[in-house]
């Protein structure tokens, strides 16, 4: 399928002027740029709904596990009427979105892209897209992920591989490929992941698109199969920062009155932890992206977040491996599912999936309880101190780096070991590398894109500020995405 710039509210024109030649543009709009024209009827609710289906065809990029055109055609047609007879309509009226499957959705299935749950179908949205939905959003459908969210590939071996939406033969990024890939292709304007270690950001930086984990605790997070308690939130993806923010409004109940910062009066810390061993086109994006940053007033500060680094490496992986094994276990119950964490694992299509449930969940490799207790307990409470220390005594509105040290790689061969500086290296630990010390921290974290590399492969660039300061990372997200050139959108 062509798919074309993004035109915004030109768009939107072209619509009026000419309809039956413009519906393809109208899928570039934004989420707000789309909710304006729905709710000034310029175009109805029902044409962008139609756009979208059309344009996603037969999903060659296996981007969807459930795609509800007939219940977002019937939503749609319902606000399109609403808006008709002078309603008051929320802020996403008639706006289609798409949700990760592993979120719950009334009356859709919703499988954690693994094969025991293909069949699970909730009586109840999950509070976050229940939120989204009374704001007038439409689920037009249910995205693809890595097999319980447990990676960042999204090679899903029974659901297939989500292709990239800048060369579908790479990876999208996990876990939450599927709505990064459809939001990177113009399949949805906007939509939510979830996000255990960078679950939301790699698949965000890997398709030119941007995405926000909130702190934690600030997004309910009831109705979402569960890895970790003490690390999981949904989070939202889309190709603004202005979106990011209307989504994180609705979401939290905060004013909707995000306005770009003074880039000159903003610090930004940058840690050598994260911004060594990068591929060279990654390097390059980034170091221009920073003489940017520079150039429009930002104050740059070398800081040292070495310590903090060493700490979150040690309690990432048991507090995840060893309270999946719990949370999972009692959501399963807790939704009437009828299964146990046992009959799900033994489903697990995904080989390295499936290693991790035999052997590091349910097997001997499984982590002890006293391991655990000194990872929650002790170790993550000094990243949470480290952290605020490294802001306050810097000064600094976040933290800066490359939300990935590499591009999307080719999805063949990946699953395993990816090349970066000629060396073969873990892939899931190189893609988390950077975006999981601020999860186990439990700060926010906000990617955007800032440029393709010659291969015509977006690169994100990842802003980490203190717990609880997530509208001023959005704000300050507005003011760098706007600081920084436009990325260009697949051809």
């Amino acid at each position: 399928m062509k798919r074309h710039l993004s035109v915004g509210l030109a768009a939107v024109a072209a619509f009026v002027a000419n309809p039956a030649m413009a519906s393809d543009d109208i899928t570039n709009l934004t989420a707000i740029e789309a909710a304006e024209a729905i709710a000034s009827q310029t175009f109805t609710s029902v044409d962008l709904v139609n756009a979208l289906i059309n344009k996603t065809g037969d999903d060659p990029g296996n981007v969807f596990i459930t795609f509800d055109s007939e219940g977002a055609l019937a939503a749609a047609a319902a606000a399109d009427e609403s808006t008709a007879s002078g309603n008051d309509v929320g802020p996403l009226h008639g706006v289609p979105i798409v949700v990760k499957d592993n979120i719950a959705s009334a009356g859709l299935p919703t499988t954690g892209g693994t094969p025991a749950l293909k069949n699970w179908i909730p009586v109840e949205d999950a509070p976050v897209l229940a939120r989204l939905r009374e704001a007038g959003a439409i689920l037009i459908g249910k995205t693809n992920l890595h097999e319980l969210a447990f990676g960042i590939t999204s090679n899903n071996a029974a659901f297939g591989a989500v292709a990239n939406a800048y060369d579908p033969e790479r990876f999208a990024g996990g876990s939450s490929g599927g709505t990064g890939a459809a939001i990177g292709a113009r399949l949805a304007p906007a939509g939510l992941g979830t996000d255990t270690g960078g679950s939301v950001r790699i698949p965000a930086a890997l398709n030119g698109v941007a995405g926000l984990r909130p702190t934690i605790g600030r997004y309910p997070a009831g109705g979402i199969i569960p890895i970790s308690a003490t690390r999981d939130t949904a989070g939202p993806i889309a190709r603004t920062i202005a979106d990011l923010a209307l989504l994180d409004a609705v979401i939290t109940g905060a004013p909707d009155d995000v306005a770009p910062v003074d880039l000159g009066a903003v610090r930004l810390g940058v840690p050598s932890g994260l911004t060594e061993n990068l591929s060279p086109e990654t390097e390059r994006l980034f170091k221009a992206a920073l003489a940017e940053l520079e150039k429009s007033g930002v104050t740059l500060v070398d800081v040292d977040i070495s310590a903090e680094l060493e700490l979150a490496g040690k309690a990432g992986f048991p507090i995840a491996l060893w309270e999946v094994k719990r949370d999972l276990a009692a959501f399963l119950e807790a939704a009437g599912s009828g299964l146990t964490l046992e009959d799900v694992a033994a489903e697990v299509a995904s080989p390295d999936v499936k290693f991790v449930f035999e052997n590091l969940v349910l097997g001997d490799q499984a982590i002890p309880d006293e391991v655990y207790t000194a990872a929650v307990t002790d170790l993550r409470p000094l990243v949470q101190s480290g952290y605020a220390e490294v802001f306050a005594a810097n000064r600094l509105d976040a933290l800066v780096f490359p939300t990935t040290p590499l591009a999307a790689q080719a999805i063949s061969g990946s699953d395993m070991t990816v090349s970066l500086n000629g060396e073969d290296v873990p892939t899931f630990q190189t893609f988390i590398r950077n975006t999981d010390p601020g999860s186990i921290a439990g700060i926010p974290g906000l990617s955007l894109p800032i440029g393709l590399t010659a291969a015509g492969l977006p690169v994100g660039l990842e802003l980490d500020g203190p717990a609880f300061s997530d509208r001023h990372l959005l704000a300050l997200g507005l003011a760098v995405e706007k600081a920084l050139p436009k990325t260009q959108a697949p051809e």
